[in-house]
């Protein structure tokens, strides 16, 4: 149940705040009554700099850090950069929860990812189940780097008596992702091939391996109401679940995204290309029964939005790109 009494009178940061997910997230700490809301740009304040947390820190003086900025790509973009991928996230994340604990912060949320539960872990993904294996190869060195502040989260609640929670989301899409096809993740990778091939009249899409995989995705406004719920509700340090619970395979999920963008070629599947974590899907009991979250959107509907979002904003997306471009 949502407690807007919680964000009264309170400094709330929110890293990652300008980006895909929180920007969602400082938008409902609006709608909640919270008026003191910072915002650290990375052009201003790389958290990979411990110096940049100190300066963060003491401009925000926050009474409670959200901890959403990641360093976070498909499979391509993992596999890419596998060594920055880990030492970003750790960086980002470890040093700053440390300095949250000496200043005396009031909570600490930090966001982890699935990417972090075992490559066989049984499925539905249990909290119980989330060392009883290596995690999946190209998401490893991001999911150990986010693993990390649930130990060092128990940790300091065990030792000092912090209150720092986690929280595991799975996939997340919607309105605003990003669609760059050389870091994007499935949904808005698809979107953007399925909608040029349409236009263009193209008669197949080649997609990476055979289709077999299943996903669980999570709507960006569902997942920024989940880190809400949590951080006004749940004070232990189990980590806990963020999904909607339903799995579909990556074959039928480009074949829905085909339907919704009006493609009508045929797919052709590399098969030389990885396929990524055999299964994902969470159990979600944990966070309903500790603080009443239960995903909203339905997946159609989610896809619909995100797909006009896509269409509307597609000219300043790809100016963007071209301005990012190193020669451009």
């Amino acid at each position: 149940m949502t407690d807007k009494s919680f964000w009264q009178n309170k400094r709330i940061t929110v890293t990652g705040g300008a980006g895909f997910l929180g920007s969602v997230v400082a938008e409902k700490l609006r709608q909640r009554g919270a008026e003191d809301i910072f915002v650290p740009r990375k052009r201003d304040y790389d958290l990979v700099d411990p110096a940049a947390i100190q300066r963060m820190l003491d401009d925000g003086q926050p009474d409670i850090i959200l901890h959403l900025a990641a360093q976070v790509g498909g499979i391509g973009f993992n596999q890419g950069r596998p060594a920055q991928i880990f030492y970003d996230n750790i960086m980002m994340g470890v040093p700053l929860l440390h300095k949250a604990y000496e200043r005396g912060v009031d909570k600490f949320v930090a966001f982890g990812t699935i990417c972090s539960y075992p490559k066989f872990a049984p499925v539905p993904f249990k909290e119980e189940d989330f060392w009883d294996g290596y995690p999946e190869e190209t998401n490893a060195p991001y999911g150990l780097a986010k693993k990390m502040l649930l130990v060092q989260a128990q940790a300091y609640r065990q030792e000092y008596g912090y209150n720092a929670i986690v929280l595991l989301p799975v996939n997340l899409y919607g309105p605003g992702d990003n669609f760059n096809l050389q870091s994007s993740h499935v949904i808005p990778a698809l979107i953007r091939k399925f909608t040029t091939a349409q236009e263009n009249g193209d008669k197949e899409v080649h997609l990476w391996g055979d289709g077999s995989p299943t996903r669980e995705f999570l709507y960006v406004d569902d997942a920024a109401e989940g880190i809400l719920l949590g951080a006004e509700n749940y004070n232990g340090d189990e980590p806990v679940n963020l999904g909607s619970g339903q799995e579909i395979s990556i074959k039928d999920l480009a074949e829905t995204i085909g339907r919704l963008t009006g493609y009508e070629g045929e797919f052709v599947w590399d098969t030389s290309r990885p396929n990524g974590q055999p299964r994902r899907m969470l159990d979600v009991s944990r966070a309903k029964e500790y603080f009443g979250f239960e995903a909203q959107m339905t997946f159609e509907e989610g896809l619909r939005r995100t797909i006009e979002w896509f269409r509307e904003n597609r000219e300043e997306i790809e100016a963007r790109e071209r301005e990012a471009q190193p020669n451009a």
